[in-house]
């Protein structure tokens, strides 16, 4: 399952955006029951209206969306990379997720007070950008030590991955993200990954502002969106007092709350999408009188991997893919309908799986 990290300075909304993301409203899904998981990790479904039009196609009660994990990474201040706050503790769970979500304070609000003494969203983001770079500076030494010997001695791999761990290095020096595919070469590259740095992971800021700014932003947003568009990030306007009420009504009133504020989606989903396009992720279904289930892929994943997402077996024993797009399924309404007007197509190990194919796979175990 997908995993992201939510961090943030505190008195910035973490904690707020968080327990409205996993409140039973909003998060809770018959597959998956959160109220078994530790208490500062939520379980929420990807939000994908094409999952309910397909259950009413194909006659079924049962919908079992894609999920994403939210860990809240706790003990996140200035010096945690010397042990302040909670210390380590928060490297360990942030080193495990595949991308992070940075909450980012861009309101006022005298009655709450800044950790710092001023509201000021690129400060903040520069302390927690510092703290993880120099947690990551301090793995890169210890690893670059470890590996000295076999370095000095001029074995071929070990030189590779010193030169890398220089780079990185100086990369970290400079307390920001690091951009793996624009700073390192096909070679470097999972080398670099291996690290498992946390500074090399996707950011979305969740730039968090009062109910009043969040249609169109304001002069704290401008400039969190200037810094992520440097630094190839994404920013979704959020307002966790919102998303906090949101949780508490039906599904109705939601919809009809945001359409009063001129506000299309929910922060929560916006920011679910904006997970799904930085980790460049698609969706594909099965779907049938049993049951409509989505599956996430990684874009460019072909068919024999994506039956290998439902089962290994399916993997190992592809044959064929038969493939319906959602839209001419929605269309026709039907798999007889679709196969009548040659739509549904049967495709080999090399198709290249698209975002709202309908799969069925034939494999031989």
């Amino acid at each position: 399952m997908l995993r992201t990290g939510i961090v943030g300075l505190p008195n910035v909304g973490k904690s707020t955006l968080f327990n409205a993301l996993t409140s039973a409203k909003n998060a809770q899904s018959a597959n998956y029951p959160f109220c078994t998981i530790e208490p500062n990790i939520g379980v929420v479904t990807v939000p994908d209206e094409r999952l309910e039009v397909l259950a009413k196609l194909c006659k079924t009660d049962v919908i079992i969306p894609t999920a994403i994990e939210f860990v809240d990474i706790a003990g996140l201040v200035k010096g945690a990379s010397k042990g302040e706050g909670l210390g380590n503790q928060f490297l360990h769970n942030i080193r495990e997720v595949d991308a992070i979500i940075q909450v980012v304070r861009c309101f006022d609000d005298p009655n709450t007070i800044h950790v710092a003494g001023k509201v000021s969203p690129l400060d903040d983001i520069e302390v927690i950008n510092t703290e993880l770079a120099l947690a990551d500076l301090a793995s890169v030494e210890k690893r670059q030590a470890r590996i000295a010997k076999q370095a000095k001695g001029k074995d071929k791999d070990a030189v590779l991955e010193d030169k890398i761990l220089t780079k990185l290095t100086e990369l970290l020096s400079e307390g920001t993200f690091i951009n793996i595919k624009e700073h390192f070469n096909e070679e470097e590259i999972p080398i670099v990954i291996m690290l498992n740095l946390i500074s090399t992971k996707p950011v979305i800021y969740a730039a968090n502002v009062s109910e009043y700014d969040l249609k169109d932003g304001n002069e704290y947003t401008k400039k969190v969106q200037e810094y992520a568009k440097k630094h190839n990030a994404e920013v979704v306007l959020i307002s966790a007092k919102i998303e906090e009420e949101l949780a508490e009504l039906g599904q109705e009133e939601a919809k009809e709350y945001l359409s009063e504020l001129g506000i299309e989606d929910s922060g929560i989903n916006r920011m679910i999408k904006s997970v799904y396009k930085l980790l460049n992720l698609r969706t594909f279904i099965t779907a049938g009188e049993k049951e409509v289930h989505a599956w996430t892929i990684p874009a460019g994943a072909k068919a024999p991997q994506a039956a290998g997402v439902i089962h290994t077996d399916f993997e190992k024993g592809f044959i064929r893919a038969e493939i319906t797009p959602y839209k001419d399924f929605a269309e026709l309404g039907s798999y007889v309908a679709c196969k009548e007007r040659g739509v549904t197509r049967l495709e080999g190990k090399d198709y290249i799986i698209q975002d709202g194919d309908l799969v069925h796979f034939r494999f031989s175990v």
